[in-house]
C-alpha cells in the first residue's frame, strides 16, 4: 500500500494528563474521524503515517469477515511504515463500533477487533460495561461519541477511557450544542482525554479546540474529499463546493439526527423541506438502500477547495495550527 511522506512533527502539550503512551506518536492533536462507506484502510494507513488518528467503521467492511483482512492489511502496513521510518513512527488507527441493538454484526466484529488488539476504539449509540472491560482488557483504549452532559456521564459511569464532544455543526449524527457550551459542561465532570467534532477543517479550529479545553480535533469532512477516501467522485465535488447553506439537519434517514448534503437530497428526489418522517432507528446497515446516495457532511466544509491527498490536508492543518498555537 503506498504511503505519503511524513507530516513534521508540530509539538503539543494535551490539556489531560491520563493518555497513553501511544499518544506520543500523534504529530498533530487530531483523531480523524470514522466515515460511514467512506474511510477504507487506504485512507486509515495514510492519516496514521501523517501522523493523526486514523479510524474506521467497522460496519465499512462488509461482510463481516472483510474487516479481519482489512485490520491485518493496517496492522502490516503500518508496522512496514514503523520499521523504514523510526524517526516518526505511525499514529495508532482506532475501529468505531455501533453498540445500538440494532447492529446484528456487533458481537462478530469485537471478536475480530480483540484478535487484532486494536489499539483505539470509538463507541457510538450505547456503551456498555462489559463491552468496554473486554476491550480494555486487550489493551485498548475507549472514547465514546457524547452529544450531552446526560449521555457522558452514563458513558463515564460504564467506563470508557475518553470522551468525544460531538457539537452543533459535525458531519454524521450530530447534537445541537454549542462546542463552547457543551465542552465547559463536560469538563465540570470529567478531566480524562476529551476531543471535539463541530465543523473543524482548519489548524486554527485545531487550536480553537484546545483553547476551548479539548485535548484533540476530531475531523471528519475534509477527509471525504481526499484520493484514498472510498466516495463517489461526485460526493468528493459536492464537499468541495459546499458551504454550511447546503447542509441539514434531519433525522429522516436513520432515525438519529445527523446532518447531510442539500444537493445529495435533491438529486435523490426528494424535496429538503418536506421529509418523510423518520423511522425506527436502524445503524445495523447504516443508511438504508433507498437513501444510499444521500451524502453526510458537517459545516465547515467551505474550507475544502480541493480533492487532495490526505498527507498534503494534513500538512496543510499543520502549517495553520503552528501560528494560531503561537499566538
Amino acid at each position: 500500500m503506498k504511503t505519503q511522506a511524513p507530516v513534521e512533527r508540530v509539538a503539543f502539550r494535551p490539556q489531560s494528563s491520563h493518555l497513553p503512551p501511544v499518544f506520543a506518536r500523534l504529530r498533530l492533536p487530531v483523531i480523524g474521524s470514522p466515515l460511514f462507506i467512506v474511510s477504507t484502510p487506504q485512507l486509515v494507513v495514510a492519516q496514521c503515517t501523517a501522523g493523526i488518528v486514523g479510524s474506521l467503521p467497522a460496519l465499512n467492511a462488509r461482510p463481516s469477515t472483510q474487516l479481519d483482512e482489512w485490520l491485518g492489511e493496517i496492522r502490516e502496513t503500518l508496522a512496514a511504515w514503523d520499521r523504514e521510518h523510526p524517526e516518526t513512527p505511525a499514529a495508532p488507527f482506532a475501529v468505531n463500533l455501533i453498540v445500538h441493538k440494532s447492529n446484528a454484526r456487533l458481537d462478530d466484529d469485537l471478536a475480530i477487533c480483540l484478535r487484532h488488539r486494536v489499539p483505539l476504539y470509538i463507541t457510538s449509540l450505547g456503551s456498555r460495561p462489559d463491552l468496554n472491560r473486554a476491550l480494555q482488557g486487550a489493551g485498548g483504549f475507549v472514547f465514546h461519541d457524547v452529544i450531552n452532559t446526560r449521555f457522558a456521564l452514563k458513558a463515564l459511569d460504564a467506563g470508557v477511557d475518553g470522551l468525544i464532544a460531538v457539537a452543533a455543526g459535525a458531519g454524521g449524527h450530530a447534537g445541537t450544542r454549542s462546542p463552547f457550551a457543551l465542552v465547559d459542561e463536560l469538563r465540570r465532570y470529567f478531566r480524562g482525554p476529551l476531543a471535539l467534532a463541530g465543523a473543524i477543517s482548519t489548524g486554527r479550529g485545531i487550536r480553537a479546540a484546545q483553547a476551548m479545553g479539548a485535548d484533540f480535533a476530531y475531523i471528519g469532512s475534509p477527509f471525504i474529499a481526499t484520493t484514498e477516501a472510498r466516495a463517489a467522485e461526485a460526493y468528493k465535488a459536492a464537499v468541495v463546493a459546499a458551504t454550511s447553506n447546503d447542509i441539514l439537519y434531519t433525522n429522516a434517514f436513520t432515525g438519529v439526527h445527523g446532518n447531510y448534503l442539500i444537493p445529495s437530497i435533491r438529486a435523490a428526489g426528494l424535496d429538503p423541506d418536506h421529509l418523510p418522517a423518520a423511522g425506527a432507528i436502524d445503524m445495523g446497515s447504516g443508511l438504508k438502500k433507498t437513501w444510499k446516495d444521500i451524502w453526510g457532511c458537517g459545516q465547515g466544509v467551505a474550507s475544502v477547495d480541493a480533492v487532495r491527498p490526505a498527507a498534503e490536508l494534513i500538512r496543510r492543518l499543520a502549517r495553520e495550527y503552528a501560528p494560531g498555537r503561537a499566538r
